[in-house]
């Protein structure tokens, strides 16, 4: 049956109705997740005797369809809602009714065991947990991999450090790619330690987490069902129902593990677009990718834009995160009632992070390249490498010698050598790579 036509009932009619809010409807993978739900419902009360074996059969068809991304255009309700997913809940449940013929009932037996309450958190959770899994984690090791590779390559190329934007001691430009490469993958750490309990859906539960109107077997079973089906080894029954049902933490923690992504990858990115910056008013130590016309009016010019653009998604994630963590903060004892809220941010936080991660290694690290003239220039002035004097000849003294040169202007071995450092201990000392190894052998 083709989208155009109404396949919904009276409940979705009321609430698309009582919510003209955003614009914005529920976020097609909860739609998706939460079919799969009620199909894996449907068997599970088949095969307990529940449900006839024809019905099961026909909810469980239509189910599927759903799923498959075909009547996506049949759940037109806003995002903004009630806060339990109630009217999304009943709108699935009478699209599956519909396509599954006059004899299914929406309540009585597309929703047979479940209740809004914990289904549609359910559906939250797997679809939360599916991209995570499928999309962020992918596109961040890919990430961490361009990082990698890029640290291998210039891991013999000299720069001067940085702290507090002010000239330090020399390091490589490996290092600093290697630092990078290693955030991206402690956030992957993050995320899948968050999974473990984002993989602990509610479903069950019912109305309070009592498991009232629903056979004792049937979570198990369509858990284990979804399991098989989907991939997801992380499905996982709750630690406890009533701790499942009455909130949000396992959503709240896996958005908080994607704000330290958020905030990695600004500071990657900034340190990308400083040294970057030029070509020869800036710091200009390596080349971005050039990938379109940095400005309408000035000539030849480049502009970090991944670096920009990661910078803006980062900003944000961030945002949404905070609106999760008040939507967390919200529900009243037996459920949480603000997961449509909680949804909304997740689900674009993560499709966010997602694209931006894999564009940033494809188009941008994967073709960075080193300004070697940049590197020395910035290893050579550093007058910080003073700091490998100082078991020879003590902190003060280097402390003058350093002074004496930043206000002349002179090289530091000129003044070194006139304050008396031999010209033999400078030259075994001040060696730019043997300092930036530091205490690496």
């Amino acid at each position: 049956m083709p989208d155009k036509q109404s396949l919904w009932g009276g409940e979705t009619a009321k609430a698309v109705e009582s919510f003209p809010i955003s614009g914005e409807t529920v976020p097609v993978s909860v739609i998706r997740w939460l079919a799969r739900v009620k199909g894996a419902a449907a068997a599970v009360n088949g095969e307990l005797g529940l449900l006839s074996k024809a019905s099961a059969t026909k909810i469980e068809r239509a189910a599927r369809e759903i799923a498959a991304g075909k009547h996506d255009a049949q759940f037109p309700i806003d995002v903004f809602q009630t806060g339990s997913g109630t009217s999304t809940n009943m709108n699935a449940n009478e699209v599956i009714a519909t396509l599954a013929g006059e004899r299914v009932h929406a309540n009585d037996h597309v929703n047979m065991g479940q209740s809004s309450n914990d289904v549609f958190p359910s559906a939250v959770h797997l679809a939360a947990l599916d991209i995570a899994q499928n999309e962020l984690l992918p596109a961040l090791k890919q990430l961490e991999r361009s990082f990698a590779r890029k640290a291998k390559s210039f891991q013999n190329v000299v720069k001067s450090g940085r702290t507090h934007l002010m000239d330090a001691v020399p390091v490589t430009l490996g290092q600093e790619f290697s630092g990078y490469a290693t955030q991206i993958a402690l956030g992957q750490e993050r995320v899948a330690a968050a999974l473990v309990h984002v993989g602990q859906i509610p479903l069950g539960g019912t109305a309070t987490g009592t498991g009232l109107n629903t056979h004792a077997r049937f979570a198990e079973k369509v858990r284990a069902r979804l399991k098989r089906e989907s991939g997801l080894k992380q499905i996982a029954p709750p630690a406890d129902p009533f701790e499942a049902q009455a909130n949000r933490d396992a959503l709240v923690e896996l958005s908080g593990a994607l704000k330290v992504i958020a905030v990695s990858l600004s500071k990657i990115a900034g340190d990308l677009a400083l040294m970057g910056s030029g070509p020869r008013a800036g710091i200009g130590e390596i080349f971005l990718p050039e990938l379109q016309k940095g400005s309408s009016i000035m000539p030849g010019k480049v502009n970090p834009v991944l670096p920009e653009v990661v910078l803006q998604v980062c900003a944000q994630v961030i945002g949404n995160d905070t609106a999760i963590t008040i939507g967390g903060m919200q529900g009243q004892f037996e459920l949480n009632v603000r997961i449509p809220l909680i949804a909304r941010n997740l689900l674009q936080s993560l499709r966010l992070l997602s694209s931006a991660a894999r564009a940033f290694a494809q188009k941008c690290v994967d073709g960075i390249e080193a300004n070697r003239a940049g590197t020395d220039a910035s290893a050579g002035a550093t007058l910080a490498v003073a700091t490998a004097l100082n078991g020879a000849i003590g902190y003060d003294k280097a402390t003058v010698i350093v002074k004496k040169a930043t206000a002349s202007g002179r090289p530091l071995r000129e003044v070194a050598l006139e304050e008396g450092v031999e010209a033999k201990l400078y030259d075994e000392t001040i060696d730019l790579r043997k300092i930036a190894r530091g205490n690496q052998t």
